[in-house]
């Protein structure tokens, strides 16, 4: 008689043995697979249980609420509504390749938002309302989780993203390819605009990190360019401002009186005087000012192209008179 070892106990494989007669069960609970469950399934099924409000009761509900706040009236309005975030939800599935209850998730908290800010006595449906709520944030979701960078950032991004699609796929069905051009006039929108959303929309991320080719280990980062000033270059730059700042204060001694405050006070301050300011500080009209100050840029142009001849080279904060 042979012995064998289940996770249970040790089981005499005899008809006589009064094990033998548990077997079968035992070994139908030791090999049974859990049922798989499809959650999108289930969630439909929970939410079929809920009726669909008529729009006598939807007002009704809606108005109450409104006036008291009760949590459960708001509770109402949400589950009898649920369905049609499913049914906004797919218009948006071609745009979403993950899981489908992800857009039911963001259109259900567009839902409860449309609640809050629901105004049953301007004559519109709740549903019709909602809608707008639940198309926007499961919008706002897709284009923020599109890809690693945001797709838009603006309310005219988004409908341009929403609508681009569909115009390209219409214009398609009529039996011709649409130009960037054709879609721009047709959704009244900047050719520019059209272009760089395609770019977006149609182009995949690539991580700086991915190697150039199979066999090597040079990355996409390492052939993007520094834009990062050199330390020569920061030298430089050092040394130009400091002659720079050196030259003004030279000119500013060979300056006097009026040319002396407003040289000082308005044109190198860091936060100038108005010319309101130094009329009534000097007791001239701000027109006077004006012209004193054209004049003192005028004579500053001409000591710096006398003391440093490729003065045009350097980034100047001198303003065109």
């Amino acid at each position: 008689m042979k012995k064998y070892r289940n996770s249970f106990e040790e089981i005499n494989f005899s008809e006589e043995s009064p094990s033998f007669s548990v077997l079968p069960q035992i070994l139908e609970e030791e090999t049974r697979v859990p049922a798989k469950i499809d959650p999108l399934q289930k969630y439909l099924q929970e939410i079929s249980r809920y009726p669909v409000l008529s729009r006598e009761e939807e007002e009704a509900i809606a108005k109450k609420y409104y006036e008291t706040k009760d949590p459960r009236l708001a509770y109402k309005l949400v589950v009898s509504n649920l369905r049609l975030v499913v049914k906004i939800a797919l218009e948006f599935q071609k745009f979403w390749a993950y899981n489908f209850l992800d857009l039911i998730q963001e259109g259900n908290l567009g839902l409860l938002q449309a609640v809050r800010k629901f105004d049953p006595y301007k004559g519109v449906k709740f549903s019709y309302y909602a809608s707008f709520w639940i198309k926007a944030y499961i919008l706002k979701f897709i284009m923020d989780n599109w890809k690693l960078v945001k797709m838009g950032t603006t309310q005219a991004q988004r409908k341009l993203f929403y609508k681009l699609r569909k115009e390209k796929e219409r214009l398609a069905a009529m039996g011709f390819e649409p130009t960037s051009k054709e879609i721009a006039e047709r959704l009244g929108v900047k050719e520019k605009e059209v272009e760089e959303m395609n770019q977006r929309m149609f182009s995949q991320d690539l991580s700086l990190e991915s190697p150039i080719s199979y066999d090597g280990e040079e990355t996409l980062g390492n052939f993007l360019k520094d834009t990062r000033p050199t330390p020569e270059e920061i030298f430089a730059h050092e040394e130009v401002m400091n002659n720079f700042k050196r030259l003004l204060k030279e000119f500013a001694q060979s300056l006097t009186g009026k040319d002396y405050i407003i040289f000082n006070e308005r044109l190198i301050a860091e936060e100038p005087k108005t010319l309101n300011h130094l009329s009534q500080k000097l007791g001239i009209s701000k027109e006077r000012v004006r012209q004193i100050e054209e004049k003192i840029i005028k004579r500053l142009k001409k000591f710096l192209q006398e003391k440093i001849p490729d003065a045009a080279y350097y980034y100047l904060a001198l303003p065109e008179k």
